[in-house]
């Protein structure tokens, strides 16, 4: 399978699936059988940047009127645990700073979804942020295959 068809929720994990095979049917508007295939799919379009998807996919009562897309570089999503309505994850992201150091962080949320109307919808979360300092022999973020220290270390 070629690394560019790999779907961003599936990067790293030891089955990986294609975007088409993936999320990309959440995209174009298929809806979600479960919340955590929301979450997979939400994940992708951020790391995708497709902020109309994000903001189509958030609950009207919690919804911002926009979304800017940002500079990070969404890498890789753990799936803690899911259950009927929450999905606690931990979402991987390298910073864009161009004139500093590449630094990388880990968003850790347990996100809350409702049900209405036969479809699935993000509500909120209990987020919090910190930095991600992989070691030189960790698998890279970034999907190569290869250690960190050969990879993005560099």
């Amino acid at each position: 399978m070629n690394e560019k068809n790999i779907c961003p929720c599936q990067k790293l994990a030891a089955t990986q699936k294609t975007y088409e095979a993936c999320c990309q049917r959440f995209h174009l508007g298929q809806s979600p059988d479960t919340c955590e295939q929301l979450m997979r799919s939400r994940f992708s379009a951020f790391a995708l940047n497709l902020t109309a998807y994000l903001l189509e996919s958030w609950h009207p009562s919690t919804r911002p009127t926009e979304l800017s897309p940002t500079n990070d570089h969404w890498l890789k999503l753990d799936i803690i645990h899911s259950e009927s309505n929450t999905v606690h994850f931990k979402a991987y992201f390298k910073e864009d700073n161009p004139s500093e150091k590449q630094s990388y962080g880990c968003l850790e949320e347990v996100s809350r979804f409702s049900h209405d109307q036969g479809r699935w919808q993000y509500v909120d979360g209990d987020a919090s942020f910190s930095e991600y300092k992989p070691s030189r022999n960790d698998v890279c973020l970034c999907g190569s295959g290869k250690k960190f220290k050969k990879c993005c270390a560099v």
